[in-house]
């Protein structure tokens, strides 16, 4: 079977495409309907080169997806129908189409060679995009090059671009898909992934792919080490790969951080480095268990959200990301003020969370108006910093307050001499501001400031 066809364009370049296979794939199907299956893991209608070709893939899918049988009859009807063929063009041609199969036994490797024609011709057309952007423009290098890659990546993950998509074909693709892998006995791997706290994922249902999720709080609420619990849940419990972007912290900071709350050893002592034999040996212990872990941290300073995505997209298959935090990212395009470059951040964090369909979790900090408030301190979503943006774009966003933080000064004339905000475990709300999926509310969990631990209430009562 020759699968080399070129079809020169009015601006002098091939595209390529293979007659012999887009023919040997339809005239298949035509004599045997049961090689639908096979060829719809493979091919969608816009893959056909000639027109002629993607109208008839197009009827078949429809009569298929409509739980009929495919009949060059009923074929035919719908092609006369849309004005595709008449009626003698039409029987000649599907004749002719189910003579061109040397053997339906094959058609999986035919479908493979129109699907590789295809993404040979959407190289060819990024390339040219590519370069009229490149000489045509007075745009920065950094978007120039943010912008190829993304072009590359649409093509790596077989993304269409070939416009709105019917509703019908998204229920039955997309829709009906998922339904049918939640119940599944593999449906743990469709649902949202887990925080590891069994109350705030009742209400969230996990973290799902292509949410942007923010947590929100006053500096010194605790929403690194919040960040970083559920980083570690997610990748020690779910068995997931999570990247860790840290424009505050040191690598060496975060991974110390983590191994103290895994052992259970007082963040003081990981600091002054004076350690007890029994502290050595949970964190020997606490090191084990790690090992285990697929989570990376990155603590590159002045990112901006195309590197960040750049560098996920290198490292395959990362289920979760998380940026800590969201005020010292920066811009890929200059603006006049940070309430623009805000909002520029936030439009690209979302588009990176669609783009690569994974949740992305960034800290951001709060304004002073909780302080100002008078006696209720508590976060609401006007208190997000710089830009209303935020809360436009996040799908969830997360809010911590400690009102025993706020009651320190109360503490400090008590007469029990333990007042020392450090030494307290005290109640966290987490305020479910916004949910784009589902209720928001209220979840209580317990801030273990020693060990820079948030544990949840219900696992409190059954042992920590």
């Amino acid at each position: 079977m020759s699968d080399n066809n070129f079809f020169t364009g009015p601006d002098g370049i091939s595209m390529p495409y293979s007659l012999d296979a887009e023919q040997a794939v339809l005239g298949s199907v035509l004599i045997d309907p049961s090689c639908m299956v096979q060829v719809q893991l493979h091919l969608r209608p816009e893959h056909f080169f000639l027109p002629q070709h993607e109208a008839i893939f197009s009827v078949m899918v429809a009569i298929e997806s409509s739980g009929g049988k495919i009949d060059p009859l009923l074929v035919l009807e719908r092609l006369k129908s849309e004005k595709v063929f008449d009626d003698a063009s039409g029987k000649n041609y599907l004749f002719k189409l189910a003579e061109a199969v040397p053997s339906t036994k094959n058609v999986e490797q035919y479908a493979v060679i129109v699907r590789d024609k295809f993404y040979l011709r959407s190289l060819v057309k990024a390339s040219r995009e590519i370069i009229d952007d490149t000489i045509n423009t007075d745009a920065e290098t950094d978007m120039l090059l943010d912008s190829a890659e993304q072009k590359i990546y649409d093509i790596r993950r077989g993304k269409s671009t070939q416009g709105p998509s019917r509703l019908s074909d998204i229920i039955i693709n997309e829709v009906y898909d998922k339904l049918n892998k939640l119940n599944s006995d593999e449906k743990d791997d469709y649902k949202g992934i887990p925080t590891g706290y069994a109350d705030l994922d009742g209400l969230l249902t996990g973290l799902h792919k292509s949410d942007l999720i923010l947590i929100g709080a006053r500096p010194a609420m605790g929403k690194t080490s919040f960040a970083l619990n559920i980083a570690r849940n997610i990748s020690l419990i779910g068995k997931k790969k999570v990247v860790f972007f840290s424009l505050e912290m040191s690598k060496e900071q975060l991974a110390q951080r983590v191994l103290s709350t895994e052992a259970r050893v007082h963040s003081q002592k990981m600091r002054t480095g004076i350690l007890e034999a029994d502290d050595w040996t949970r964190l020997g212990l606490a090191t084990s268990v790690l090992n285990e872990c697929e989570l990376y941290f990155d603590d590159s300073s002045d990112i901006t959200v195309q590197e960040m995505k750049a560098k996920v997209r290198r490292m395959k298959n990362v289920d979760c990301v998380f940026i800590d935090y969201l005020g010292l990212v920066r811009s890929a395009v200059k603006k006049e003020n940070r309430v623009q470059e805000v909002t520029e951040i936030t439009r690209t964090l979302k588009m990176m969370a669609k783009d690569l369909r994974i949740p992305v979790v960034c800290c951001a900090q709060l304004s002073r108006g909780t302080e100002g408030r008078g006696k209720s301190h508590r976060p609401q979503l006007s208190d997000l910093r710089e830009s209303g943006s935020i809360e436009q774009d996040a799908d969830i966003v997360l809010m911590l307050y400690r009102k025993e933080y706020y009651d320190a000064e109360k503490r400090e004339n008590d007469d029990d001499g333990d007042s020392s905000v450090e030494n307290v475990v005290n109640e966290v709300d987490v305020i479910i501001a916004k949910n784009r999926h589902g209720p928001t509310n209220t979840v209580k969990l317990v801030w273990d400031s020693e060990h820079t631990l948030f544990v949840g209430i219900e696992r409190l009562q059954h042992g920590m």
